[in-house]
């Protein structure tokens, strides 16, 4: 089963699905096997690997590590088109739906397929929209696009509506790493009546309460990524609310 089956799979059945985003320029070539081992542990379903801007190459030596110790799926999360890497199970082909900057709607994508073609890949077509989450991110810096207002869920619902009417197979809706403010439950549940993909939720979720909020209004898979190197014991109380 590829990922994107298995990601359909669970959300049809109604379960929750939970993905620990990992940055590799956030850590050392020496600690990404410590961290695969670590994390490897709790019943996560996947693994995103990525960044808006990977300054240190070593999204391979990430890969190799968590590849030669974990069966989780491997899913790359990219912020560039040489973030492609035959290690992975799939990339994420995101298009950012709530920028209008052409580039990243259709530009780097045509520059990336020769790429994930050599790597023979497996791509989830993903409307990728950014939502306000109360300061700017990295993720909207790199990207030049304002994110969609968080106090706007009828303008992000109709823009995830369009993006699948499109024919786009996944709809991630994204505060950014480091948002002071996760995505509000409104946004969440106006995208979910309004559409029938699944929807990732990520950025700015730093409590189970939040994840368990997060789930109730909708969203099928939760992304967890920073608040894990605050709080260790996070992702065990967040896994209690699936």
């Amino acid at each position: 089963m590829n990922v994107f089956s298995q990601i359909i799979k669970k959300s049809d059945l109604g379960l929750k699905q939970i993905a620990v985003l990992v940055d590799p320029d956030r850590h050392q070539v020496s600690e990404f096997s410590i961290l695969a081992q670590k994390l490897s542990k709790y019943p996560i379903d996947y693994f995103f690997i990525g960044g808006s801007l990977l300054s240190k190459d070593s999204l391979d030596a990430c890969l190799a590590a968590f590849k030669n110790i974990t069966e989780i799926p491997l899913i790359i999360f990219p912020g560039g088109i040489m973030q492609v890497n035959a290690k992975a199970d799939a990339l994420l082909f995101l298009s950012l739906v709530s920028g209008r900057n052409p580039e990243l709607l259709i530009g780097k994508h045509v520059e990336s397929v020769p790429y994930i073609i050599k790597a023979g890949l497996e791509t989830i077509s993903t409307a990728y929209m950014l939502i306000d989450g109360g300061n700017m991110t990295t993720a909207q810096y790199i990207s030049n696009t304002l994110p969609i207002p968080a106090d706007k869920p009828e303008i992000a619902a109709l823009t995830a509506k369009a993006a699948e009417m499109l024919g786009m197979k996944i709809i991630y809706l994204d505060a950014g790493s480091g948002a002071h403010n996760s995505i509000r439950q409104e946004t969440i549940r106006a995208v979910k009546e309004l559409t029938n993909s699944p929807i990732i939720v990520g950025g700015g979720i730093r409590t189970a309460n939040e994840a368990k909020e997060k789930f109730e209004a909708g969203a099928d898979l939760i992304v967890i990524g920073n608040a894990l190197e605050k709080d260790a014991n996070l992702l065990q109380e967040i896994i209690k609310v699936k």
